[in-house]
This record gives structure tokens, C-alpha cells and sequence, in this order.
């Protein structure tokens, strides 16, 4: 991986350079997307790394990742996982994903052949040997970046190569499975990358047969993955002792983690493990990029599958929710074209209402409501929603949704609330979104003559349960924290 040597060292892996979809890089080739910015963006990644400003670590690692505050603690592991598809339930997305910035991310990635920040995976750990590992590491050894950032959170980084330890991580991630909590458009964004290299060598490597459509940005959601010999999609045969045979090594030596259920459970026996690096995977990221190709091309070409490559995994940060539960935040609602006072009146016909002396006392009755509750505010003050008529909200929310789905506030608020009580629909042009704080949120109501929805924020657990029955939750439903920082680790696709 790269390093950004702002601090004592940073890590990231570093791989090889395909010279770039022409200059312009893929990004020339999707309406809407200007080509040019992402290879500005590639040429000063490259600038960086020869300027000594990034560097690649020498070893094969997973890195320690902390971050630290007044009320913050979050460690975790950072590398690449291998890339599955969300129906083999190894790593469960829980919001749907848009085209367009999906084409974007697409458009950047193959442009500069990186990965430039890590997606952000929570699962539950059991306080494992990983999560025991991550600790000991933390508060016994040196770290090779320190930096603080202006949020106030002190950020340190550590690189873990001995052979034994990144053996006994995967050992204990690799029954597991992962939420992710943030990265969901980059999550895509990996999979189709994936699926237009395998198109693309399947089609360099059986030029009579006929052409196979590539992957468009447009589909961010492809087919299942067929099984592969990198063992990123099914699970990987046992050898005849029983035991797991090692994964081939991956672009930047660093171990995939594989993640949990959220009950902490193992995965049914037709369940597939990201895969996991060899003991054996060669010692520098040049090597390990061509021996995951080569030593696998024989099979992979009897199956007709391309050979396997970096495009294979994707870089994440990988945090045990158990030891270091998320900071999972609210997301609130601003709608300018309706007033406080016929939102109010509209709600009196199917909610309870309740007014409040003001901002912070309705704030504190919304925090203190045992079930389901909003709290609408702007000018003219704040009001409490509880107690919805159970017979219209039962006929408003979707008979095809589990139980589980239509119990979410932010399902009954794009369901029941906004379009059958207000009459507003749930889109970009009618609903501003404003991340976490309350005050800014009732301050845009105020400006724009609007209502501001305050909720509460969802519980982790129930996230977990909606992403592992297959379902997303509404959009702008969930905002995880603390987020890994972008510029510690990146890694490439290009080995020289």
C-alpha cells in the first residue's frame, strides 16, 4: 500500500500501473463526466509517488487504524477484502445505490487505478483474536503515523507483517460478515471495475468467441458472481486433511479480512468467505501482484475465467462493532414548500401532537419518547409526533416489506408521513437533507419559511437485521461514524 509521508510513514499498497484507459482515462467515455479531472487526479497521485511524497511500504501488511478524542476510540484493521456479491451474504450493503455516482466513482478509479480511501465495514467481532490483536498492537508498539486532524481527532496508523499474526486475523474474520457503513457507491464501484476487467481479459483471451457486453457504470448492481479461482466469491475447497488451502496473495500482500453475521453466528454451509492471504504471499507488492496472476492462470483458463488480479479485492477499514460500537447518527429532513403550521394540522388527523415550549425541551421529549416519535420544528416553534393511528399507517406502508422494514421511523416517514399525511414526496427537489445537527436543520425551516423533521437516529442492530434479510433501508437513512480519513492509506493498481 501507499504511504502519505505526512507523519513518521503512512501505509497504503501499491500496484501496477495499466497505463490508464488512454489519457483521458474511462471517465472520457461517460456522459456527464469530465475525463480530465480524474486524470489531473492520476498524474498527481503519480507526481506524489515519484516525488517520494507517497510512498509504498516494502513489506506485505494489514494496518492498525486508531482514531481517538475527548468522547472518541475506534481501531480497526485496513486492507483489501475480496469482492463478493451481496447475495452470498458476506458483505451486506443496507442502502441502495444511484448510477450516477457510481459512474463518477467508476470514472475516478479507472482513471488512476486506485483505490483512494478505504470503504468503512462494521461486524461483530466477539472481541476475537483479531479485535485482541488490533489492542495489543495499539498499546504496546510504535506507530508509523501519527497525525491530528481539525475535528480534533488524533489519527495513528501500524503496520502488521509478521506472517503468524495476519494468519491468526484471518482465522478469526473469516467466518464473519460485514455491514457496510459507509462506501456503498464505492462498494459498486468495485464490483462493476471488477466485472469490466473479467469481461475485458475473457474477451483478450477468447478472441473468436462472441463479444461479451461490458459492464456499464449505469448497472451498479451486477449479476452474481460466478465462482473464481481467486476465491472472492464462493467458498474455497478444503484440502484433504480439512483444512483451508491459502488464498492466492493479492496486489498488495495484505490480508482480506472476512467479515461476521450480525449475530456473531457462522455462515451456512453454501456461504461464500472473502478470501484470505497465503502465509506464503512473496514480500514485496511488485511480486505478490504477479504471482496472484500467474500461479493461477492454468486453472482459470481451463474454466475460461481471466486471470485473477487487483480489481479482485477492494480497500476497506474493517471495525469489530462489538468492542467499538459506531457513532451512528441521525439524519433529519428540511422541507421548504411546507409550513410549520399546516404540517401540524395535517399530523393532528393521524398522530398525536404535542407542542413544546421550544427547541431544546422538544429536542429533549424526542429523545425521551419509548417509541416511535419526530419532532417538527421552524418558525413558530417545535412539535412532538407520537402515536400514529395504527389503521392508517398499516394501509400506507408496503405489503412486500418485512415487518422489520416498515417498523423503521425513516420507512414510516418516506411511507407514511411525508406522502400520505403532507402530501410531499421523498426526492432531492422537494426534501433537503442535513446530516446530524438539529439546530442547523431548524434554522434552513426558519430561512425557507419550512418544516424540519428531527428523528432519532436507527439502532445499529437494526440496520444489521434490514441489510441481513437482503432489504436496503430508505435513503438517507443511517450516517456512521467515526469515517477513516482519507490520504492515510490508498493503494494502487500498478506495480511499476
Amino acid at each position: 500500500m501507499t504511504r502519505d509521508q505526512g507523519g513518521p510513514d503512512e501505509g497504503g499498497p501499491v500496484t501496477r500501473d495499466q497505463g490508464g484507459p488512454d489519457e483521458g482515462g474511462f471517465a472520457q467515455q461517460v456522459p456527464g463526466i469530465d475525463g480530465r479531472r480524474y486524470a489531473e487526479a492520476r498524474d498527481t497521485l503519480r507526481a506524489w509517488l515519484d516525488a517520494g511524497i507517497l510512498v509504498t511500504d516494502e513489506l506485505p501488511a494489514l494496518y492498525v487504524y486508531e482514531q481517538s478524542g475527548p468522547t472518541v476510540l475506534q481501531r480497526g484493521l485496513i486492507g483489501d477484502v475480496g469482492i463478493a456479491d451481496p447475495t452470498q451474504g458476506v458483505i451486506l450493503p443496507h442502502e441502495h445505490v444511484f448510477p450516477g455516482p457510481v459512474a463518477d466513482r467508476l470514472a475516478l478509479m479507472s482513471t488512476t487505478q486506485a483505490n483512494l480511501e478505504p470503504i468503512f465495514l462494521l461486524y461483530d467481532g466477539d472481541h476475537g483474536q483479531a479485535t485482541r490483536l488490533v489492542d495489543e498492537v495499539a498499546t504496546t508498539r510504535e506507530p508509523l503515523v501519527v497525525a491530528r486532524t481539525e475535528d480534533g481527532l488524533t489519527h495513528r496508523l501500524w503496520a502488521i507483517t509478521d506472517e503468524a499474526e495476519i494468519a491468526a486475523i484471518n482465522a478469526d474474520l473469516r467466518p464473519r460478515q460485514a455491514l457496510i457503513a459507509d462506501g456503498h457507491h464505492r462498494y459498486a464501484t468495485y464490483r462493476v471495475l471488477q466485472r469490466q476487467e473479467h469481461t475485458a481479459r475473457a474477451q483478450a483471451s477468447a478472441p473468436q468467441a462472441a463479444p461479451a457486453r461490458l459492464a456499464s457504470a449505469e448497472e451498479p448492481s451486477p449479476e452474481a458472481s460466478q465462482d473464481r479461482a481467486d476465491g472472492s466469491a464462493p467458498p474455497t475447497p478444503a484440502r484433504p486433511d480439512g483444512s483451508a488451502p491459502p488464498s492466492p496473495a493479492r496486489a498488495d500482500g495484505s490480508a482480506p479480512p472476512t467479515p461476521s453475521r450480525p449475530d456473531g453466528s457462522a455462515p451456512d454451509a453454501d456461504d461464500s468467505s472473502a478470501p484470505i492471504a497465503s502465509p506464503d504471499a512473496p514480500q514485496t507488492h511488485e511480486a505478490a501482484a504477479d504471482n496472484a496472476a500467474s500461479t493461477h492462470v492454468e486453472g482459470q483458463a481451463e474454466a475460461g475465467r481471466p486471470p485473477s488480479g487487483p480489481w479482485d479485492f477492494g480497500l476497506a477499514l474493517l471495525v469489530d462493532a462489538t468492542a467499538y460500537p459506531p457513532d451512528l447518527k441521525a439524519i433529519h429532513r428540511v422541507i421548504p414548500a411546507l409550513p410549520l403550521a399546516e404540517a401540524v394540522s395535517k399530523a393532528r388527523g393521524s398522530w398525536r401532537v404535542q407542542e413544546c415550549p421550544d427547541l431544546a425541551e422538544g429536542l429533549a421529549a424526542l429523545e425521551a419518547a419509548p417509541g416511535l416519535a419526530f419532532l417538527v420544528a421552524g418558525e413558530g416553534g417545535a412539535h412532538l409526533l407520537t402515536d400514529p393511528d395504527p389503521m392508517q399507517l398499516a394501509r400506507a406502508m408496503p405489503a412486500d416489506r418485512s415487518d422489520r422494514w416498515n417498523a423503521l421511523n425513516t420507512s414510516i416517514l418516506t411511507e407514511f408521513l411525508m406522502p400520505k399525511v403532507w402530501g410531499v414526496r421523498d426526492d432531492e427537489q422537494s426534501v433537503r437533507i442535513v446530516h446530524h445537527d438539529a439546530h442547523a436543520a431548524v434554522e434552513q425551516a426558519v430561512q425557507t419559511g419550512g418544516t424540519a423533521v428531527i428523528l432519532k437516529p436507527l439502532l445499529v442492530a437494526e440496520v444489521l437485521a434490514v441489510a441481513a434479510s437482503g432489504e436496503r433501508v430508505p435513503r438517507k437513512s443511517t450516517s456512521f461514524g467515526p469515517k477513516p480519513r482519507t490520504g492515510l492509506v490508498l493503494r494502487t493498481f500498478a506495480t511499476g
